[in-house]
């Protein structure tokens, strides 16, 4: 048995699964018209010798009804040309009352029974002159037994004949099912030949840019080749704007690394050659060649930082967002002593709690306070305020609780010149730089590292113009129940 299953399975391993459904739908087909020809065969046959049983019924009706009190006179000529209706002949139970002429008809021991009434009426095939006869062997009276034979050969011949009908039917029917499944096959596998020759294209090729061509008509009454065809296509979509984005991603962050990383070699070269400067030259070569590994540095930092898929969860722990922010705006004042800043937390926030990482939210808010820093005027204030929303976005009042019930809040705004309406879309794209932004330090990754980050932790972060002039940032989280499990890959 496992030697069969064997072979079965490299059968199986050997054949195109075309070939596999087209032989698999040949033969249910095949089977299906040799059992229906093989059915109508017997039923043809039982029919017509039904009809041959009725005729000796019939037959024998008469016989009894024409001679009652009187032997059927046999002649044999009769039942060897079949000049009268049928041919009969009676038996007696005793054999020792047989008449002195020969019976016509084969007289055996269960003639005898039915004549003494042991046994009922039956038919019997025989052979007689070199004819097929069927015969029926009834009581006639008291004592004695009726036979009366037909001739079977139009029976025979009419059997003979349906099977050969049925033969040319189901041999037609084997190779129209032959034809039918190699249809059905090609048919049917038409959407998964389309998905393989793509598959195999786009593994020779390398572009995810090939699509699958889909049958027309509405979605909802495609079937399910259909639909993992579509899925397949929507799948590579996102391979394609994927592959994109990483090529994107390289190809900036080369064209961000060669300036500084030019900077740096010559200024490395520079300091090759020491004994030719002066203790000024060589100070403003150490300090430029420092900034610049500090710079090259901070964008390598932030690729990595781009580069994480998801938070790690072993780092998830409740943030008090209120002591996060007031932390990290202690150390923006550090860094950026000219510039005020200023940071309100509503009574309604002071409390509230969101699962995530500490050190990435603190990332997200120290990009979002050197943004504002850098780009409003000395000494005109940064804005940081932690507030509280209820479910359908109306702002908290001050006294109403931890802030577990609503979202919550954090907006910074500056008093710069704002983000320009073509540059709004843009701002959280990666490496990109307003115009106005070119001549300012930085790679261009802080804000969309801070978006990234902001999903990662079921927040949203949004970009737009403040009331009276300067930009202003939101970040809004969702209600503490909605944060119950934190997405582990940003969209």
């Amino acid at each position: 048995m496992s030697g069969v299953r064997g072979l079965g399975a490299r059968w199986r391993r050997r054949r195109p699964l075309r070939t596999r459904m087209a032989l698999a739908a040949s033969a249910a087909v095949a089977l299906v018209a040799v059992g229906v020809c093989t059915a109508a065969f017997f039923v043809i046959r039982y029919e017509l010798l039904h009809q041959l049983d009725l005729s000796l019924t019939q037959s024998a009706t008469r016989v009894i009804q024409g001679n009652r009190g009187e032997d059927p006179q046999v002649v044999a000529g009769e039942c060897r040309y079949l000049s009268a209706p049928a041919c009969a002949q009676t038996v007696p139970a005793d054999p020792a009352a047989d008449p002195a002429e020969p019976y016509v008809l084969p007289v055996s021991a269960p003639v005898r029974e039915v004549a003494a009434g042991t046994r009922a009426p039956y038919y019997s095939n025989v052979q007689r002159f070199g004819q097929p006869l069927r015969m029926l062997t009834t009581r006639f009276g008291d004592g004695q037994a009726l036979q009366v034979a037909l001739r079977a050969d139009p029976v025979d011949k009419g059997v003979r004949q349906a099977a050969a009908l049925l033969a040319v039917v189901g041999t037609v029917g084997v190779l129209l099912a032959g034809l039918l499944g190699y249809a059905v096959s090609r048919t049917g596998l038409a959407p998964v030949a389309r998905l393989t020759a793509t598959a195999e294209r786009i593994a020779s090729t390398r572009d995810p840019r090939h699509r699958i061509e889909l049958p027309p008509g509405p979605t909802g009454r495609q079937d399910e080749v259909t639909r993992l065809a579509a899925s397949f296509n929507t799948m590579l979509g996102e391979l394609e704007q994927s592959v994109t984005s990483q090529r994107r991603l390289v190809a900036d962050a080369s064209h961000e690394l060669r300036t500084p990383l030019t900077a740096l070699r010559a200024n490395a070269e520079l300091l090759a050659r020491g004994d030719r400067l002066t203790p000024t030259q060589r100070a403003r070569a150490s300090g430029a060649l420092e900034r610049g590994i500090r710079e090259v540095t901070g964008l390598v930092n932030d690729l990595i930082e781009l580069a994480r898929d998801e938070e790690p969860l072993p780092l998830l722990e409740d943030v008090h967002v209120a002591e996060m922010a007031e932390h990290t705006v202690a150390l923006a004042r550090t860094h950026w002593p000219h510039t005020p800043f200023h940071l309100e937390v509503e009574a309604g926030a002071a409390h509230a709690v969101r699962p995530g990482v500490p050190a990435r939210l603190a990332r997200l808010l120290t990009n979002l306070l050197d943004n504002a820093a850098k780009f409003g005027p000395p000494g005109t204030p940064v804005e940081v305020t932690l507030s509280t929303y209820g479910p359908g976005g109306s702002a908290v009042a001050s006294g109403s609780g931890g802030g577990g019930a609503g979202g919550l809040t954090l907006t910074v705004r500056d008093h710069g010149p704002g983000i320009p309406a073509a540059d709004l879309p843009h701002v959280f794209d990666r490496f990109y730089r307003a115009q106005s932004a070119r001549a300012l330090p930085g790679s261009g990754l802080g804000l969309a590292m801070a978006r990234q980050i902001a999903r990662a932790h079921g927040a949203e972060l949004t970009a737009g113009a403040a009331p009276g002039g300067g930009a202003l940032f939101t970040l809004a989280f969702a209600p503490e129940d909605a944060t119950a499990s934190v997405p582990k890959t940003p969209e």
